[in-house]
């Protein structure tokens, strides 16, 4: 038994399904890596850190995060992007997948984690998204605008669609 598989199980001995502690470490080294390309960036350029973000870009940025990650780890669409680490279980509804992890152990395991985790991707997209606003603000500012409108334009559609079957008294 690896080093990893050791550290998943349980205190008792017994084992939990065993943890990609080597995929999860090489993400975090990719991470890290990216996180050190943006400040070289931000360095090599100029470019000054803000002494804060405002509130109307930190909201936009909020709800672009919440959009971009759904898209990258839920979307039916994207479903070919994440397809060689995961496998379809079925519809989610509204556009969405269920999808789980296709490799069982190392780097894909960890990797089909991450593509299916919104909360995961979250993360790296928050990241990406205020690491452009020091970068490349005004592009920054138009992608996460782009995805805060989806955003809303999905949440007033499942609105329109409950009011809809409200009023005719059906179900989907």
């Amino acid at each position: 038994m690896d080093h990893a598989t050791k550290e998943a199980q349980d205190a008792d001995g017994s084992s939990a399904e065993p943890r990609p502690l080597k995929g999860y470490a090489a993400l975090l080294a990719t991470y890290g890596a990216g996180l050190a390309a943006v400040a070289a960036t931000v360095r090599l350029t100029g470019r000054t850190l803000p002494d804060r973000i405002d509130v109307q870009d930190l909201t936009t940025i909020a709800v672009a995060t919440h959009k971009i990650s759904r898209l990258v780890t839920k979307d039916a669409v994207t479903g070919p992007l994440r397809a060689p680490l995961t496998r379809l279980e079925g519809s989610a509804g509204a556009g969405e997948v269920n999808e789980t992890v296709r490799h069982h152990g190392g780097f894909r395991h960890a990797a089909g984690e991450m593509v299916t985790c919104p909360f995961c991707t979250a993360v790296w997209t928050a990241t990406g998204l205020t690491a452009g606003m020091v970068i490349a603000p005004r592009l920054t500012r138009l992608v996460a605008s782009a995805a805060t409108a989806v955003a809303a334009a999905d949440f007033l559609h499942l609105a329109y669609d409950m009011v809809k079957q409200r009023a005719t008294g059906s179900r989907r």
